[in-house]
């Protein structure tokens, strides 16, 4: 019996990576094209949808040529991409704008708009999250009331991996994950809500068709197939938002497992079977890419890029004797906190070098060391900066608990993945298993996993990750460090608290 083949897609905000697997998940072939960000002004962000297109067809031609697999043998196309980002198409198709992206910060106004117009319980109620900048509603809104020369002209509203589903297919469709980030959708329902885009004065015919995730949208046209290299009529299933899709990429598709992730920022992603909504807000809770479940998602600003500061502000000799040895800075910066017991001998660290989202919502809290004295070193401060980030996470993880969430593992992903010292510290901060998978490919795997469910190729979404993810270390927790961390967690908890309106004055004063 001839391999099938699967192709998934991931439309990034600095690139798009397409990556070929066999289905058995091994990686076949894989390519990256990058493209720009443009920033008008402070705090906007935007990018050329063109961009996006051109970025997919080529690195899908490489991928086909590097492989030498027939594009018979490509069974079905996955779709990843950046959420919430709003691209506008007018009756003939062409884009009106740039596509306003999912880091851009100019719709606070739209926000509270939003919020008045459907209410702020009612809005959680059908959408699970509230009005927030990097929703899509609040983009859609700001270019009705900025630019109506331009929305006059609107007929359809889609994520940018839709526009590249568009350029494929010819068809207007998204799927239920990254369509819960538009806050257009009806979570709990997983179908659009008249509600609220009928009192955003919007009309719901512009806006595609919603599937579930494996649900083939449909297929290659033949202009697509010219750029592509891909035969006419291969599948393209709906895909998923780049959080949704890494959390199949990772097995994060069933009970009692969560995934825990330091990139640049820190994102604590959990499977649950019912919708689990914050009243709060504190976390997002958006449709799964698995049918008829959520997810649960905590969000911290900034994890990874807490260290990679300190990295680039204090260890410059590391960074010097690294490149002289050629190992990864990172790898003698554990070294060098390996040494410090846990606690950091008393300096907690509050990583909010870019506000912060989860739990508190709060774009004025800004970074802190807390209890330095002429006894400490920077090793410490090193130390303690990974612990800080740790606690972040922790605060994500306490209330999906709280939200009735099982756990029994925890998967770390990321940079935070990669350093056995910093999955020893979530393994001892959170008090459960911390595990590593064979998988590393993320969002693009995710999404081919999709394809394969929706080409035949696997039965359902769990045993496509049964077939091909496989856990490769697990680190337990000690109950002595777990004890001691209890005890400065309590202490990082309350520090917020005490700091919340000297933030505040901090802020005017800059």
């Amino acid at each position: 019996m001839n391999m099938a083949y699967l192709l998934g897609v991931d439309i990034g905000t600095s690139g798009t990576k397409t990556v070929l697997f066999d289905e058995m998940g091994n990686t076949v072939a894989s390519d990256l094209q990058e493209y720009p960000l443009y920033q008008p002004r402070n705090g906007w962000a935007e990018q050329d949808p063109e961009d996006w297109w051109r970025a997919t067809y080529t690195s899908i031609r490489n991928v086909i040529a590097k492989s030498g697999v027939s594009p018979d043998e490509i069974k079905g196309v996955g779709l990843s991409g950046q959420m919430h980002g709003a691209v506008l198409l007018d009756k003939d198709n062409q884009v009106l704008r740039k596509a306003i992206i999912w880091c851009d910060q100019r719709s606070s106004a739209e926000c509270e708009q939003i919020t008045e117009l459907v209410g702020a319980k009612r809005l959680i109620e059908i959408t699970a999250n509230p009005a927030l900048t990097g929703f899509t509603a609040s983009k859609v809104m700001w270019v009705k009331n900025n630019e109506p020369e331009i929305f006059d002209k609107v007929r359809k509203i889609l994520l940018p991996k839709d526009y590249v589903r568009f350029c494929l297919t010819g068809e207007y469709a998204t799927e239920v994950s990254d369509a819960s980030g538009m806050q257009f959708l009806d979570v709990p329902n997983r179908c659009w809500s008249d509600e609220v885009i009928s009192k955003l004065g919007l009309d719901r015919s512009m806006l595609g068709k919603v599937y579930e995730s494996q649900e083939i949208t449909g297929t290659v046209h033949s202009k697509a197939a010219e750029l592509t290299g891909l035969k006419v009529g291969t599948p393209v299933v709906g895909g998923a938002g780049d959080q949704a899709a890494g959390a199949v990429g990772n097995g994060i598709v069933k009970k009692g497992i969560i995934s825990s992730t330091i990139g640049t920022s820190g994102v604590v992603f959990a499977y649950s079977e019912d919708v689990s909504i914050d009243p709060l807000g504190r976390v997002h809770t958006f449709c799964h890419a698995v049918p008829n479940k959520w997810h649960i998602m905590g969000v911290t600003q900034g994890a990874g890029l807490s260290l990679q500061w300190f990295r680039n502000n204090f260890c410059k000799d590391e960074m010097a004797t690294a490149e002289l040895m050629g190992v990864d800075p990172y790898y003698l910066m554990d070294q060098a906190a390996e040494k410090v017991e846990p606690g950091s001998n008393g300096i907690i660290y509050l990583p909010y070098l870019m506000g912060e989202r989860t739990p508190h919502l709060d774009p004025d809290c800004r970074g802190v060391f807390f209890g330095l004295s002429a006894k400490h070193t920077k090793r410490e401060m090193l130390r303690a900066v990974m612990e800080g980030v740790v606690y972040s996470l922790r605060d994500c993880l306490e209330i999906i608990k709280e939200l009735g969430v099982e756990i029994s593992q925890v998967r770390a992903s990321g940079g935070g993945g990669k350093s056995p010292l910093w999955r020893q510290m979530q393994a001892d901060v959170f008090n459960y298993d911390i595990c590593t998978i064979n998988a590393s490919e993320g969002p693009a795997f995710g999404v081919a996993l999709l394809a394969g469910v929706g080409a035949g190729v696997y039965s359902s979404v769990v045993e496509a990750c049964e077939a091909t993810i496989k856990v490769k270390s697990t680190q337990k927790a000690n109950m002595e460090a777990h004890e001691k961390y209890n005890g400065y967690y309590e202490l990082y908890r309350r520090l917020y608290k005490s700091l919340k309106e000297d933030f505040k004055s901090l802020a005017k004063l800059v």
